[in-house]
């Protein structure tokens, strides 16, 4: 026996449609320069309501959820690459490199973020998640005698952190490969 064709909800449809819209705008919005968007702006760029965002995203902390979802989706497999370097200073200036393409692709979500972090206990948590993530990556291709240093690898990781690309960049008003070779020389006469 045959069973009617199902037509999906048109409803559940659009309103899929409108979320990922909203998502879209807040990105949007973010990555061109406005680091607090109102439900307004994120309303008129996604083409709804102001009602439909706050009906979809009743807290900020889901949008983030859903735009942090997405940058994932982007930087992990940059992330995951295996290093094909000779020796750990060969590995160690790939993952320079690599950071410099994922600190650039996440610096204006990370900066609203990060505006954001000290009143909202999830944007706490990526944040300390994202600096555990920065760390692991150094110990991963750094020696033992650096990795025992505490102080050392305290300050390699400063140098290597997404804070001192963002100040290179932004406050120092260097080009990408200007901040990426000055973190390269600082970690280098670091390490001597």
């Amino acid at each position: 026996m045959s069973h009617p064709t199902r037509h999906p909800d048109g409803r559940k449809q659009r309103s899929e449609r409108s979320r990922l819209a909203i998502v879209d705008a807040m990105l949007d919005i973010i990555m061109g320069g406005k680091m607090e968007p109102s439900a307004a702006d994120i309303a008129e760029r996604a083409g709804v309501s102001a009602r439909t965002v706050f009906r979809h995203f009743e807290e900020m902390d889901s949008l983030y959820s859903e735009m942090t979802e997405r940058m994932e989706a982007q930087i992990m497999p940059i992330i995951h690459q295996p290093f094909t370097g000779d020796g750990w200073q060969a590995q160690l200036d790939q993952l320079l490199e690599r950071r410099a393409v994922i600190y650039e692709k996440i610096m204006p979500l990370k900066i609203a973020a990060s505006i954001r972090r000290f009143s909202s206990d999830y944007l706490m948590l990526n944040y300390e998640r994202f600096l555990h993530l920065e760390r692991t990556g150094l110990e991963n291709v750094l020696p033992d005698p650096v990795r025992k240093n505490a102080t050392m690898l305290s300050a390699v990781e400063m140098c290597a952190g997404f804070q001192t690309w963002r100040r290179l960049r932004q406050d120092q008003n260097l080009s990408v490969d200007q901040a990426t070779d000055v973190v390269k020389l600082t970690i280098s006469k670091l390490l001597g």
